[in-house]
């Protein structure tokens, strides 16, 4: 066998195991469930930065609800108008 059948060979069976690899990590992840459940209360992330040096810095904590509906809400301005999607305000 020469060293190029070698390279083709090895090739092929390379690109096989990869088209095996990607099926079973589709078949995985859609059986898996991502995220959270939908639920009551918030889930908080404390955030700290510290500059270093002196001392200063900056820490908060961001409140993030559960629910998807009060989470999508706080995408929609405060200024929206209730009549509806395409009204608009000018």
């Amino acid at each position: 066998m020469t060293l190029g059948g070698l390279l083709a060979g090895m090739s092929v069976l390379v690109l096989v195991l990869l088209a095996a690899r990607a099926v079973q990590a589709v078949r995985t992840e859609h059986k898996s469930q991502r995220g959270i459940d939908p639920g009551q209360g918030d889930t908080l992330i404390d955030v700290n930065y510290a500059s270093g040096g002196g001392g200063g810095g900056h820490s908060t904590t961001i409140r993030v609800p559960k629910d998807p509906q009060e989470y999508a809400k706080a995408f929609v301005p405060k200024d929206a108008s209730q009549s509806g999607p395409n009204e608009r305000n000018d």
